[in-house]
């Protein structure tokens, strides 16, 4: 979102067709996603709103494996925290030894400190070509859905102001799951971030920001999903699970004291 949001929208415009004769990428990526934005929006009578919202979808639907694959690793990394830090700790002086250990421990519980950024890189290029299909495309500029001109700046500030929310509301869910010692950077993203994407979304043509909120809004259901529905046990490490086990046995006490009485 950060490297989409970076891009400027004031792409030459150019119809479908045209892209075949542009570069490699326009002929081979980008004008498959473009030509499924006009067929969708000729199912939909015309409807290019509703029509990058069902290719949205669609898209972040076919890289939902490769997301719970990255959530999957981040958890399993999360849990070797505690182990990581005491192997950090024990071979400070001897940088060597430590990333042999370091590796031992990844190779003993089957876990690739670089897995979770494998999805992402993959993942970029589709949504840079779903962004571009949308910026490049002629019809798109010129049509209307519901209030907005997708060509034109939302005047009424609408669109931006529900772009800015659906961003805090995305980075507070992620923020919300991170250890304790990461929340200090991201607290200040998750302020900044939002602000950025209102101002961009005042001069961007309505489409762009349309796009962002169709997209914010499939990643907080998706985390809500992944993230959301697993309590966050509090301390760190194993620290969190023993107090996590703790709080189970006093409840337990509890009730069986209550039952001997």
């Amino acid at each position: 979102m950060a490297l989409l949001s970076g891009c400027t929208p004031t792409t030459h415009k150019t119809t479908t067709e045209g892209l075949l004769e542009g570069g490699w990428w326009d002929r081979n990526v980008v004008y498959w996603f473009s030509l499924m934005l006009d067929k969708f929006a000729e199912w939909f009578g015309g409807s290019y709103g509703l029509s990058i919202l069902v290719l949205t979808v669609i898209v972040r639907t076919i890289i939902l494996p490769l997301s719970i694959k990255q959530y999957k690793n981040s958890k399993a990394m999360q849990k070797l925290q505690p182990e990581m830090m005491k192997l950090r700790e024990k071979y400070k002086d001897d940088p060597r030894k430590q990333q042999e250990e370091m590796m031992k421990l990844y190779q003993e519980h089957q876990v690739n400190p670089l897995a979770g950024c494998l999805p992402l890189i993959i993942q970029m290029p589709i949504f840079i070509a779903l962004y571009r299909s949308i910026t490049v495309n002629e019809a798109i500029s010129t049509h209307s859905f519901l209030w907005l001109k997708l060509g034109e700046p939302d005047h009424f500030y609408i669109l931006p102001i529900i772009a800015a929310i659906t961003t805090f509301v995305q980075s507070y869910m992620m923020m919300a799951m991170q250890p304790q010692q990461q929340m200090g950077p991201m607290k200040g993203l998750m302020f900044v971030f939002p602000v950025l994407i209102f101002v961009m979304a005042i001069s961007f043509p309505s489409a762009l920001p349309l796009y962002w909120i169709y997209t914010n809004l499939y990643t907080i259901i998706q985390n809500y999903f992944m993230y959301g529905r697993s309590p966050k046990p509090e301390g760190k490490g194993k620290e969190a699970i023993s107090n996590e086990k703790a709080g189970g046995v006093r409840k337990n006490s509890g009730r069986s004291g209550k039952k001997r009485s």
